[in-house]
């Protein structure tokens, strides 16, 4: 049963809570974003004995009060098979959580915990870790967004002894520390089943140079976002050496990181060692310009790559036909952003030439956004002569902000290369001065060609 964003009422909840005697088989609901059901979840959460079967619970941002917390955990003795439970974005959970998880039963089902953006404090992150003790079936948890819980989550690594099957973790924007990733390096060794770890926007740089080594505990790691964590050349330097070791790895988020400095290419020349690597976002890296080169050296050795993000570093600009051109293979790249990066026409020639010889027929997001550097004539070119691109379906080349130029000179060159865009669904074009006959230019080509491309201006 899906409720989810429904305006529901306390009035609404008594007559769910009427109707759950004659639904013994029901195995989901969700109640997220009905925000005007806080302080009324007792009144349904009585009658979760009708439900045994009950397996996912969401009740998200509903405004839930300490009173309903105390509810909800009295009840998880009826919830005899629950497997999900989301509490996230609910803010008086900060302080009370203590109220749901001292209540957790011995041997629980649970596998998934979401308590996003809950307002959680010191004291919640040890109450949550002294009840990891029952929750050993515990696959995902996720306490991102809540800044104030960091100090407490010494408590909760050391307890990740008792949930050895957990294999998503994410910590972005928790308040971890240099401390913190030292008491979550050692912690490691206990949940050798991790996926995925999103450690993001967190000041936690300086913590890798000694507990990078703890990241060959979880040999089956995907996914490692850390982005925006003030990283230093000495954590890259560290990881440098530790994640080639992880064969698993197909996810690498470094955006952000702006102090990384040279040390990245390193990191970079090593990816080759990864045979499962699909997604390398490195935004806002301050790259040299040798860094893209180890990058084009390295690319012929990704040939799972699927997303490639290297906007905001500038020196991509008159450089972008070293790294394409060592995309000439059989590639599966279907994401590329290169926002910001101070690209040229001769670098838009370079993306023309490949695509037309068929090396990005997979590509499917196309982002040029804030690249103003590109004159009208490049912009002509581009749109008459780009080809293959027979999957792409968005496309942005949008301007920065405050900036306003005209479109006019490459509009009907643009309404010509449309029809060789067959899946484009998405073209942004912020900050391009429209007219209203030229609006209407761009809704008449839908009309005629059957088309519903999402024009955003």
């Amino acid at each position: 049963m899906n409720l989810n964003n429904s305006r529901l009422t306390t009035n609404d909840i008594v007559q769910l809570a009427a109707l759950l005697p004659n639904l013994p088989t029901l195995e989901e609901l969700d109640l997220s974003w009905n925000e005007l059901i806080g302080g009324a979840l007792k009144l349904l959460t009585s009658h979760l004995q009708h439900t045994p079967q009950l397996r996912v619970l969401e009740l998200a941002s509903c405004g839930l009060s300490g009173l309903d917390i105390s509810s909800l955990g009295d009840s998880l003795q009826l919830l005899v098979n629950i497997e999900k439970i989301d509490l996230s974005w609910n803010s008086d959970l900060g302080g009370n959580l203590s109220l749901f998880s001292q209540k957790l039963q011995p041997c629980s089902t649970l596998k998934i915990l979401k308590l996003v953006d809950c307002n959680l404090t010191r004291e919640d992150g040890i109450a949550l870790g002294k009840a990891l003790s029952v929750t050993t079936n515990l696959e995902i948890l996720d306490l991102s967004m809540n800044k104030s819980v960091g100090c407490g989550l010494a408590t909760l690594f050391q307890e990740l002894r008792h949930v050895p099957h957990l294999q998503v973790l994410k910590l972005y924007n928790c308040g971890l520390t240099q401390d913190s990733i030292q008491d979550l390096g050692i912690a490691l060794n206990y949940v050798p089943g991790m996926k995925k770890m999103v450690l993001s926007c967190n000041g936690i740089g300086g913590g890798f140079k000694e507990t990078a080594t703890h990241l060959l505990n979880v040999t089956q790691l995907q996914v490692f976002d850390v982005h925006d964590c003030s990283l230093t050349e000495g954590d890259i330097s560290a990881l440098t050496q530790i994640i080639p070791l992880l064969k698993n790895l197909q996810v690498l988020n470094l955006a952000l990181n702006k102090n990384i400095g040279d040390a990245v290419r390193h990191l970079i020349a090593r990816i080759r060692f990864l045979p499962r690597f699909k997604d390398l976002t490195a935004s806002n890296c301050n790259l040299t310009k040798e860094s893209i080169v180890e990058l084009a050296d390295t690319l012929p050795n990704m040939t799972e790559l699927e997303t490639l993000d290297l906007s905001w570093n500038k020196c991509l600009g008159g450089n972008l036909g070293v790294l394409i051109q060592m995309l000439q293979n059989e590639t599966r790249l279907r994401v590329l952003k290169l926002c910001s990066c101070n690209l040229t026409g001769q670098d838009l020639a370079s993306l023309v030439s490949l695509s037309c010889a068929g090396f990005l027929s997979s590509l499917e997001m196309l982002h040029l956004t804030y690249n103003n550097t590109v004159d009208d004539q490049s912009w002509v070119m581009f749109f008459q002569e780009i080809n293959g691109l027979k999957a792409l379906s968005e496309l942005d080349i949008g301007l920065m902000p405050l900036s306003h130029r005209e479109c006019s000179p490459w509009l009907a060159v643009l309404l010509c290369c449309l029809s060789r865009l067959p899946s484009l669904l998405e073209l942004g074009m912020h900050h391009w001065v429209i007219t209203a006959s030229q609006c209407e230019l761009l809704d008449t080509f839908n009309k005629q060609n059957q088309r519903n491309i999402h024009f955003t201006y």
